[in-house]
């Protein structure tokens, strides 16, 4: 792997989705997340993540170093056990670990878990491999306009019902044969939006990711993810969803003569992150369009005249190699 990366960065990109639901909300009986005072479209946070997990679990086989630590139906104790077994011989006694044997825990985790060395995580639920604070942080994706949610009935041509008392599956084909046709279907529902266009924003640290050894074939890989995340995650409750190229991204590289304060002022950064995201990408809706349906109703004006000094800004993925 290569060294951990040097320059702060942020990021923003936009997807769209088309007559699906981008992200639902459990606690809305899986409605698509939305602000409920303006009515714009939210993707939480961990959504976005998940999907960058997968792409990575597809692309690199969830093979070390790049297995995935938080995955499906998994007890996230295991890969904490087998931290501790592989550096320290054996699982901590019921008195808990100790300091250094959490540390050299800690340390495995982040070498083979990408997740982990880009994420962070909390490690402390079982065998005690402590907490990492991640170099990548990403924010809740907003819709750039309104959406309007809508609850679609449909017609499901079959049941799914507990037939009492059925000992083998000729007992529900004989419950089956008794019934009215009228009562083998059902009746079901589908959430989505028409047409909504997202923008999602995100930080990476470059002394955080000293800590946890995040390397530039790590934040590549990152990018690869989001510029791919949903061509391996479609089903028919997400309708259409595509990441809309170019990635921006504001690279901080400094602006000193001496080589070792240029280096750490762009670890530092030379610019506030909002700078990227409020001054120099804008996305607006053309003239004339009142209810856009397309990614072809936005324009995404940039102005490079505003990049401030010390930065770059960065078009992924053509410029993936300017990325260090």
């Amino acid at each position: 792997m290569s060294q951990p990366i040097t320059s702060r960065y942020e990021f923003l990109y936009l997807f769209d989705c088309e007559n699906g639901n981008p992200n639902g909300d459990p606690d809305a009986g899986n409605a698509p997340r939305i602000d409920p005072e303006d009515l714009h479209g939210l993707v939480s946070d961990v959504a976005i993540k998940r999907r960058i997990r997968n792409y990575v679990q597809i692309a690199k086989g969830n093979q070390m170093p790049y297995a995935i630590f938080v995955e499906q139906a998994c007890n996230l104790n295991k890969h904490i056990a087998r931290a501790h077994e592989e550096t320290n011989g054996k699982l901590p006694d019921t008195k808990g670990a100790k300091k250094e044997e959490v540390e050299k825990a800690r340390e495995w985790m982040c070498k083979n878990f990408y997740d982990v060395r880009t994420f962070g995580a909390v490690m402390s639920t079982g065998p005690n491999a402590g907490q990492v604070r991640g170099p990548v942080q990403v924010t809740f994706a907003r819709s750039l306009d309104p959406v309007l949610p809508l609850d679609i009935s449909i017609t499901r041509m079959a049941v799914a019902d507990d037939v009492s008392g059925a000992k083998s599956w000729r007992d529900y084909e004989k419950w089956e044969q008794e019934q009215k046709e009228d009562t083998l279907r059902t009746m079901g529902r589908k959430a989505l939006i028409p047409y909504g266009l997202y923008l999602g924003k995100g930080f990476i640290s470059a002394h955080l990711a000293e800590q946890t050894g995040f390397s530039t074939d790590d934040l590549r890989l990152l990018f690869e993810a989001i510029l791919g995340m949903f061509e391996h995650d479609r089903s028919a409750s997400k309708g259409h969803m595509t990441v809309r190229p170019p990635v921006f991204v504001l690279k901080h590289v400094g602006t000193d003569t001496d080589p070792q304060q240029r280096k750490r002022q762009a670890m530092l950064g030379c610019a506030p992150a909002h700078v990227l995201f409020e001054e120099i990408i804008e996305v607006k809706r053309k003239d004339g369009v009142t209810v856009p349906r397309s990614f072809e109703h936005y324009q995404v004006v940039v102005h490079n005249d505003r990049v401030p000094k010390g930065t770059e800004l960065l078009r992924l993925p053509e410029d993936m190699d300017k990325l260090t």
